[in-house]
C-alpha cells in the first residue's frame, strides 16, 4: 500500500514483530547489544525516548541511506517510580503487587533513524488494574514468566486479559509499540 523504505527492526520483542506484521510492513530484524542505562534526572517520557535513541545510535555506521532503523523502549511508571524488566521472580511479584488496584502509565519511546536523521516520539497510556490477590500474582509470574516485560506483565496474557479494567490511550502502546503514531511518523518520512 505504501512505499516505505526497507525497515530494520532492532528489537527481539515478538509483540513488536507481530504488530509490524499486522500493519503489513516488511522488515528484517537486526539486533545489537546496547547499554540501557540513563541519566537520573530524566522524566519517564524522556527515559523511554533516550533509550530508544541510544538503541538507534548503535546503527550509525552500519545502515544504508535507503534503510530505516526502528527502535523502541517501553517502560512502566507508577507514582514517579520506573518499573523496567524484573530482575527475578520475586521482583516481578513485588512489581505486580505495586500495580494492583492502581493506575499506572505505560510509556513507549520510538526512534526512526533514516538518512542520518533521528525522528523520535513517545506515547503514554494510563492503565488501571483491579486489585489482584497474592495467589493470582504468584500464579501469573510462575506460569507466564514475565521476565522480559516492563512492569512484569503482558497485556495480551492472562493478567492483562483478566485484570486490566481500563485503558486511557493506545492499546498497542501498552503491547509495546504505538502503531498509530508510528504509521503517521512513517508517512511523514
Amino acid at each position: 500500500m505504501n512505499n516505505f523504505p526497507p525497515i530494520i527492526l532492532a528489537s527481539k520483542s515478538p509483540r513488536r514483530q507481530e504488530l509490524l506484521k499486522l500493519m503489513d510492513l516488511d522488515f528484517k530484524i537486526v539486533l545489537k547489544e546496547v547499554d540501557e542505562s540513563y541519566p537520573d534526572n530524566l522524566t519517564p517520557e524522556e527515559i523511554a525516548v533516550y533509550i530508544a535513541q541510544k538503541k538507534a545510535t548503535a546503527f550509525d555506521e552500519s545502515v544504508k541511506d535507503d534503510e530505516l532503523v526502528l527502535t523502541a523502549d517501553t517502560i512502566v511508571s507508577i507514582d514517579g517510580h520506573i518499573l523496567g524488566k524484573p530482575e527475578s521472580e520475586q521482583h516481578a511479584i513485588e512489581m505486580l503487587q505495586l500495580l494492583s488496584g492502581k493506575v499506572h502509565q505505560v510509556i513507549t519511546g520510538v526512534c526512526l533513524f533514516y538518512k542520518q536523521q533521528y525522528h523520535s516520539f513517545y506515547d503514554v497510556s494510563d492503565v488501571t488494574f483491579r486489585t489482584l490477590t497474592d495467589e493470582e500474582i504468584v500464579n501469573y509470574v510462575t506460569k507466564y514468566k514475565p521476565m522480559d516485560k516492563a512492569g512484569s506483565y503482558g497485556i495480551q496474557e492472562w493478567v492483562g486479559l483478566t485484570s486490566i479494567v481500563k485503558i486511557n490511550g493506545s492499546y498497542t502502546n501498552v503491547v509495546g509499540l504505538p502503531t498509530e503514531k508510528l504509521y503517521q511518523a512513517l508517512m511523514k518520512l
